[in-house]
């Protein structure tokens, strides 16, 4: 199979152009940027495109198919070509599809905890030696690439996110997967460029659910606002509800409380206990029993960049967390509040995807971060400009938040100048972004504040 990828210097698309090369498909792309992971990865495998730009003399007769990445816009001359051509044009998802449609595919989807749920489904099947196909938004430990494919799987596991399919294609892409084993793990309104009401994005979850068939399992979160009453809605297939798992903290150490005993866990937070019942569920549905389920998950250590530790001494832990959104916000935070009751908690977070942006967006933030002792966010007005969104200030972040604590940064320099100056004794830091504030490196921050002196 000769495959062309457009854009394939982004996450997704690079990940799936290597899983395709070891699968041992031919495999070329072009795109006109390419940045670190990617690069080096892509040159890894002697798939690094040798120049950056378009080239249409790259799509010819001969290739399988192109698959489009969201980054090439609709005039991109690579995709004039392969229209022109007739050829096979496939957007990122349909063609996980196209290589998942003959297996069971357990599609995980809901605005927050899609990555984590995924990646305990994959460690539990892989611990209990079931081979599994899977597609997932972080790199996980002790794994090379972030999709992989096979003939022999008859399993994959899919992360089902419910923004745009491709630039040719509106669909969310959670509804190409076309789950025969959906968990939706919350609803919280998110991509206001794409939904731009809130009755529009549950909608979207609707649909997903009623893909699902007579001999599936619908998975949903008990404890959603939403979900309870979308499930009942639902007609034509199973339908398992969930919430936390019953557990306890002892010691710093969360448990799970199970009729084998009480099992000790890598991760912490509520939300990563209700994340883990999912994941139970979906296990059950392909074979997995309970027993061997929670001697798996007791090994699990955690997605990366999902409260993951950056560093730590006997007085102060640095994590790093994914966490931009309202909800995100409150769960992760709620989390190391529990987890270290006793300790400062300094959250800081980077308000960096479109909606968090945009005014209107931002009132969805009061009381996000009312639990952290201190509370810090930044913003970059450079990001905004990009975006070709109005300008925010200070002034409407504070408002928007409810703190009028809170400490508003617009230049990353400065906020980190403030981090290397607080005091690390009996303290927790938590930096939370879908970015890197720009381009600040929180594993060498991490190691810094641990060994500053109180």
């Amino acid at each position: 199979m000769k495959v062309h990828f457009i854009a394939i210097g982004g996450s997704a698309m690079h990940n799936l152009a290597i899983a395709l090369r070891l699968k041992g498909y031919e495999v070329t792309g072009s795109d006109d940027e390419i940045f670190e992971p990617a690069k080096g990865r892509l040159e890894k495998y002697g798939i690094l495109p040798d120049s950056i730009g378009w080239h249409p003399e790259r799509i010819t007769p001969e290739l399988d198919a192109i698959i489009l990445g969201m980054h090439a816009r609709i005039d991109n001359p690579e995709l004039l070509k392969a229209k022109e051509l007739g050829l096979k044009i496939y957007s990122y998802p349909e063609y996980l599809y196209e290589q998942s449609k003959n297996k069971i595919r357990i599609v995980v989807g809901g605005s927050h905890g899609k990555t984590t749920i995924t990646s305990m489904i994959i460690h539990v099947l892989q611990q209990n030696g079931i081979d599994c196909d899977y597609m997932v938004g972080a790199q996980l430990d002790g794994f090379e690439v972030m999709v992989k494919l096979s003939e022999e799987a008859k399993i994959m596991v899919i992360e089902g996110d419910e923004y745009l399919t491709s630039p040719i294609d509106r669909r969310p892409k959670f509804h190409v997967y076309q789950p025969t084993i959906g968990i939706v793990s919350g609803i919280a309104w998110d991509h206001i460029n794409v939904f731009p009401t809130f009755d529009i994005y549950v909608k979207q979850f609707e649909i997903f659910a009623n893909m699902i068939p007579a001999d599936g399992r619908f998975i949903y979160c008990q404890d959603d606002e939403e979900l309870p009453k979308l499930s009942e809605k639902i007609t034509g297939t199973n339908k398992q509800p969930y919430g936390v798992h019953p557990y306890h903290i002892d010691n710093g150490i969360s448990y799970l409380e199970t009729e084998y005993g009480d099992i000790p866990l890598q991760i912490f937070g509520k939300h990563n206990l209700t994340n883990l019942n999912a994941a139970r569920y979906a296990c059950e549905s392909v074979g997995v029993s309970a027993e061997n389920f929670y001697k798996a998950i007791a090994t699990f250590k955690g997605a990366s960049k999902r409260l993951e530790l950056v560093a730590k001494n006997e007085v102060c832990n640095v994590y790093k967390d994914f966490a931009h959104s309202p909800s995100k916000l409150k769960a992760t935070i709620a989390a190391v509040r529990e987890q270290f009751p006793m300790r400062h908690l300094i959250a800081c977070m980077e308000l960096h995807t479109f909606s968090s942006l945009t005014e209107e967006f931002l009132k969805q933030y009061d009381g996000a971060m009312r639990e952290a002792d201190e509370a810090i966010v930044y913003f970059s007005p450079e990001a905004i400009a990009l975006k070709k969104l109005p300008p925010i200030t200070a002034e409407m972040i504070m408002k928007a938040f409810g703190r009028e604590d809170l400490t508003v940064f617009n230049d990353s320099s400065a906020m980190q100048e403030k981090l290397m100056h607080i005091n690390p004794d009996n303290t927790v830091l938590l930096m939370m972004s879908s970015g890197n504030f720009n381009g600040i490196n929180l594993n060498e921050l991490g190691k810094k504040i641990i060994s500053l002196r109180p």
